[in-house]
């Protein structure tokens, strides 16, 4: 049958790729999530174990049908159904006929002949269903067998969201019920949903997941509403002019931009499969670059794998100047969920991304509470997996930006931005257009300055820095960066985890959560360094700056914790562009502190920075 984004012409590139990987081995569970038409479950039942899910009811059925086709028999119905069905001329005037037909609607799907017919052939088979004289199987099979003879007389341009407005040669030719297309070889084993992906996800266990979803604003669901009806035989309410019955339930986000790359970040992050699989076009809403930067976050990097597969696109008269398409396959092995780090899409000086792991290794083995006293852009907080996260910053704008995340729904956030961005026109080095939006956001009092706001123009200033003047206006200069892909990937991915955890933020000074550090809990402390100096931290932006008194207060407060039996880790720099903390050094070797040495550091800017984690506790 015809059908959009068939995946008949790459069936050898995807079995390629899976050799290649060394994963054509019997006993291995392969997940068709998208099933479509079939042609990728129905190519690799001979290898694998097969799981099938479409949100289509027909997809299920048609793709089941395709695999199972081998063993059916008709052994309990005792004669050959396609020999019987095509010897008579019985016919039926029922849903089809009414409704799809130039009878009792004006709708041109079917010639009025060949909608009887239909209607004969979805009763009959469903009778013999209900005598108990098919398998589940042989029905699936049948079902098949008929969308396919249905396929061959339509009157229309290969989907069901229209018809033609006159006969096409091929829709006045008496249908005939044939057999669907199969592959000979007989399935291992087979398991279906029908259900959306990301509402299952979680509960399907499998080797291999397979991900063939929408790229395009189309709705599957409006282009082959037909078949649905067909298939699901339920009489339903239907538009008076294209006869299509209601597609809400049917509706996918995945053809829409931006859930698109929500769902694909979450299926990333929820599926039980070792190994997975992306086809995906160029015209689609995720671009390479999202899917490269979510793939190899929640999978192996060296294991990540992209081939580009040239194809021939169905050309018109709108787009036969067009031929740069392609079809893309994407792999890599799933990392353990323990070894995935989530960063902060803020480009914040001193960030802890790169020493998230080493955090986590030397952390102490049991505490209920992680506190981050200062919290910053979060990005060690954000992967602490425990009962409860303490945030705090004193900047409470910065604690608001990360506080943004988590209370609004990442779609709208996303869709917040789009339209900022377009409102005042901001792109890459546009300096005019940056100093207005900078300036409107500055205008507002206070209490109205919005944290989604702030984060777009944030993005296109100066080395995304964030930086505030004394009366706390924001003043970054414009930048040469902008709203990429892989921002929007962090932005997504941080956005979900941060969802999902039980986080309290605060906006104060790190010591005013004493009553909150007891020895259950796990203290970490990232605060400025006095031997580098960055814009939240010069004392010159309307909040305080860091200093060696305050250092010292810092010390003296971790120093109290460790007599109450709170556990705390500091992570500090000991040398920096040839200068030596020596008040640090003294510090640690008096209290016989651990010191844990992480090596040169590479910032935001490219210097070099001696980072050290100080803990004490046994490790």
């Amino acid at each position: 049958m015809r059908y959009l984004g068939n995946k008949e012409s790459i069936l050898t590139e995807i079995r390629d790729l899976l050799e290649s990987q060394n994963l054509l081995q019997e006993g291995y569970t392969f997940f068709d999530a998208f099933c479509g038409s079939g042609s990728v479950s129905d190519y690799f039942k001979a290898y694998y174990n097969i799981i099938i899910n479409d949100n289509l009811t027909w997809s299920v059925i048609y793709t089941k049908g395709r695999v199972c086709a081998p063993v059916c028999t008709f052994d309990q119905l005792g004669f050959d159904p396609f020999e019987y069905l095509n010897g008579n001329d019985f016919t039926v005037q029922g849903f089809m006929y009414k409704n799809y037909a130039p009878t009792e609607s004006a709708r041109m799907y079917f010639t009025p002949e060949n909608a009887e017919r239909i209607d004969y052939f979805r009763k009959q088979i469903e009778d013999w269903k209900n005598d108990g004289l098919l398998s589940e199987e042989e029905y699936c099979y049948l079902i098949a067998c008929l969308i396919e003879s249905v396929s061959d007389v339509s009157n229309t341009a290969g989907v069901y969201g229209a018809f033609l407005k006159k006969w096409d040669s091929r829709a006045t030719k008496k249908i005939i019920f044939s057999q669907v297309d199969f592959c000979q070889d007989n399935y291992k084993s087979i398991k279906t949903y029908n259900a959306k992906i990301e509402d299952i996800i979680e509960n399907v266990a499998c080797d291999i997941l397979y991900l063939d979803p929408p790229y395009t604003q189309n709705q599957y669901g409006t282009q082959y509403h037909l078949l649905e009806t067909l298939v699901l035989d339920d009489n339903p309410s239907i538009s008076k002019v294209t006869g299509s019955r209601s597609t809400a339930p049917m509706r996918s986000n995945w053809s829409k931009e931006y859930k698109a790359n929500i769902l694909f970040d979450r299926i990333l992050a929820k599926t039980k499969s070792k190994y997975i699989i992306l086809s995906y076009n160029n015209d689609g809403f995720m671009s390479k670059e999202y899917i490269e930067a979510a793939m190899k976050r929640y999978g192996k990097p060296e294991t990540y794998v992209c081939r580009k597969i040239a194809y021939k696109k169905y050309q018109n008269w709108k787009s036969q100047n067009e031929n740069k398409h392609f079809e893309y396959l994407f792999f890599v092995e799933k990392k353990e969920i323990r070894d995935v780090v989530f960063e902060c899409p803020l480009n914040y000086i001193g960030s802890k991304a790169k020493i998230v792991p080493d955090i986590l290794r030397y952390q102490p083995r049991d505490y209920d509470t992680f506190i981050d006293g200062f919290g910053g852009g979060f990005n060690v907080g954000i992967n602490i997996s425990h009962k409860k996260v303490i945030y705090n910053d004193l900047n409470y704008l910065i604690t608001d930006l990360i506080r943004s995340f988590k209370e609004h729904d990442t779609y709208d956030y996303l869709l917040y931005m789009k339209r900022i961005i377009k409102k005042f026109g901001l792109e890459k080095a546009n300096r005019p257009a940056y100093l207005e939006a900078r300036s409107y956001y500055n205008s507002l009092p206070a209490e109205k300055r919005d944290s989604r706001l702030l984060f777009t123009i944030i993005l296109y200033g100066f080395q995304q820095q964030i930086r505030f003047n004394s009366q706390h206006d924001f003043n970054n200069p414009v930048g040469m960066r902008w709203f990429n892909d892989k921002i929007l990937e962090k932005m997504i991915s941080f956005s979900r985890q941060i969802k999902e955890g039980n986080y309290e933020f605060y906006s104060q000074s790190y010591k005013e959560l004493i009553d909150q550090m007891t020895p259950s809990t796990f203290v970490y402390f990232d605060p400025p360094y006095h031997l580098t100096t960055g814009s939240y931290n010069d004392g010159k932006r309307g909040f305080d700056g860091w200093n060696k008194t305050l250092e010292s207060e810092l010390f003296a407060f971790a120093d109290g914790l460790h007599q109450a039996g709170v556990p705390f880790m500091l992570s500090y720099v000991i040398e920096h562009k040839g200068k030596t903390n020596q008040e640090l050094l003294d510090w640690i070797e008096k209290q016989g502190y651990q010191v844990i040495h992480l090596g040169d550091i590479i910032g935001i800017s490219g210097s070099r920075r001696k980072e050290v984690l100080i803990i004490n506790y046994g490790t």
